[in-house]
């Protein structure tokens, strides 16, 4: 059953101070529907000068108080207004975001608006948090109540990615209000429209304005611009490493706050004692889920050789019923990749798996729906060496590497043996066996019989180059604060205190 399309394509203007505005420039660019390689929307291309513009602008929203001095519980009450209109929108929002990021509307309309809403909800009521936090007492150096506050940092840029651009949005921008900064985000330039939609329900609010702003432009100008200028205090950046590294480079001029969650290469680890037939359908869920364009996608799977046979011969052929098809029919199970740039780069690591001897077992084209659109078939490679590029770069795409091993020391030795270290999974029916995996797996996340399940309230983030910091929960909260020490004396008198450390002679008499 296929739905009707988001909306008519139109021109979209950016949200700065609470006003809608263009690019200095008159420049503008196109944002493409992947599926049909139709114009959804034009978007404003702003120049550095435009994002000083929104920079000064969330600084001066953030040095007025509006916002970083309300109380937290009507910062929280502000916020929980926004909960409400996803609610009131979420057909369109997720229309929309299908639209212009090819995931199935299948997708979007439960995973995507779930998340939002129960994220957007979870950081709106953890704005109320205490922010003062009490120390043990102590007696030395002198007798003193000490405590910490936790403060906003001040100026936060976000900059996502195309692959889930409203959870991102959200991601970003929920724990930085929270906690009472002011943002400039920027989406992706290939998926704005969704954060552009979300900036409008903002107006609609009781969010002062100038807290958000939402800019469009290239990395070269807008991102670098964001990464590197003075009055940004803090950058949180989702995407690649390779862009990751350069930002990182950037922010250090200012010595600015980062949380990078980049790339992976996640392993899914099959144990024989697994229920196999939920194992199976755990792979495919792990690879393919958004046409495997997902930073913590499960491409590697590592299976023990007793049961390798078997297992490839019930995936393949699991995997065969998987419908490409147009992301707003309810009945597609894949999308398309997003852009044409992308086809090509899951085209090339095709051919390089091929020439470096994997064996190609499912897949491996491209392919289209009514003639249209940036599809590539579920692909599945076997005699997949680790060393292969195909198992050791984010291809980012819907592309498995299939790995066998002889036992548990050797599978955890592979899925170690990768730059990143974003996520890993675990398949078996012993959870001892399953314990004592995840300790020794060096990854930010393990989860045990499942894949790709992200919660509000536990950290995500990545060891090794998958990144720096953590989103989500107490710790994605704590990103966004600075810790202040205030040490209060309670000797009251100069006698006892440190000065005599310094000063030899006593105070005269007052």
């Amino acid at each position: 059953m296929a739905i009707e399309t988001a909306a008519e394509a139109r021109a979209w203007g950016n949200y700065v101070g609470g006003e809608w505005v263009g690019a200095s420039g008159g420049e503008t660019f196109d944002v493409i529907n992947p599926a049909t390689e139709e114009v959804l929307g034009s978007v404003p291309k702003m120049s550095r000068e435009d994002t000083q513009r929104a920079i000064a602008t969330a600084r001066e929203t953030f040095d007025s108080g509006v916002w970083s001095q309300l109380a937290p519980d009507e910062r929280s009450r502000i916020m929980l207004g926004v909960v409400e209109k996803f609610t009131e929108h979420e057909d369109e929002l997720a229309a929309l975001e299908t639209a212009q990021a090819g995931m199935t509307i299948r997708a979007t309309s439960t995973v995507v608006i779930g998340y939002c809403i129960n994220h957007w909800d979870y950081f709106a009521r953890a704005a109320n948090r205490q922010l003062q936090e009490p120390l043990e007492p102590v007696a030395f150096p002198t007798h003193s109540y000490n405590f910490v506050l936790r403060e906003p940092i001040g100026v936060c840029a976000g900059i996502i990615p195309w692959n889930f651009p409203l959870v991102m949005a959200v991601w970003k921008l929920a724990p930085a209000l929270a906690m009472g900064n002011t943002m400039v985000l920027k989406p992706a330039s290939n998926t704005p429209l969704t954060a552009l939609r979300l900036a409008e329900l903002l107006d609609e609010t009781e969010l002062p304005k100038g807290v958000v702003n939402v800019i469009t432009g290239g990395g070269a100008s807008v991102g670098e611009e964001l990464a590197s200028h003075p009055d940004v205090d803090k950058i949180s950046f989702t995407g690649s490493t390779v862009v990751g590294r350069r930002i990182m480079q950037l922010a250090s001029s200012t010595i600015k706050k980062c949380t990078l969650e980049l790339g992976g290469k996640s392993p899914n680890i099959v144990y024989e004692d697994a229920d196999i037939p939920a194992a199976v359908d755990g792979a495919l869920w792990a690879t393919f889920f958004h046409q495997g364009q997902v930073c913590e996608s499960g491409t590697r799977l590592i299976l023990p050789d007793s049961i390798h046979d078997e297992f490839i011969e019930r995936l393949v052929e699991r995997a065969k019923t998987i419908t490409l098809g147009d992301p707003m029919d309810y009945d597609t199970d894949m999308g398309p990749l997003i852009s044409s740039e992308q086809l090509e780069t899951v085209s090339n690591y095709v051919r390089i798996g091929q020439e470096e001897g994997a064996k190609l077992v499912l897949g491996g084209k491209r392919a289209s729906v009514d003639g249209r659109g940036y599809y590539f078939e579920p692909t599945i490679f076997t005699e997949v060496d680790n060393a292969m590029t195909i198992a050791q770069e984010e291809i980012f795409g819907p592309v498995l590497s299939v790995i066998k091993v002889s036992d548990d020391d050797e599978a955890i030795a592979v899925a170690n043996d990768t730059i990143y270290g974003l996520a890993s999974a675990v398949w078996t029916e012993d959870y001892d066996r399953a314990l004592e995996t995840a300790k020794r797996l060096r990854a930010g996340t393990v989860w045990v019989n499942d894949h790709h399940l992200i919660n509000c309230i536990a950290p995500f983030g990545g060891y090794k180059q998958s990144g720096l910091g953590r989103e989500l929960g107490s710790y994605g909260l704590d990103e966004f604060t600075e810790v202040k020490h205030v040490h209060v004396d309670l000797t009251q008198k100069a006698e006892g205190k440190m000065f005599g450390v310094l000063l030899s002679t006593p105070p005269p008499e007052p």
